[in-house]
């Protein structure tokens, strides 16, 4: 089990990376859609990881209060 301090970082890290791929998708999209639907499926995929990291810290510091 990672400590809160690795959770919080590795939410960290997912959330920048969709943001990037959002980002990047926007900027793609004007000429290549399909590399853009391809990067904001990216960003999609690193929120939802990036959601249940977050509901791992909130579960564990429900259990630690």
């Amino acid at each position: 089990m990672k400590t809160l301090e690795q959770l919080k970082a590795r939410a960290k890290e997912l959330a920048k990376q969709a943001a990037d791929y959002s980002r990047e998708a926007n900027q793609v999209h004007a000429t290549d859609r399909e590399q853009g639907k391809i990067l904001m499926r990216r960003a999609y995929e690193a929120s939802k990881r990036c959601q249940v990291v977050i509901g791992e810290i909130l579960r564990q510091e429900k259990t630690t209060v």
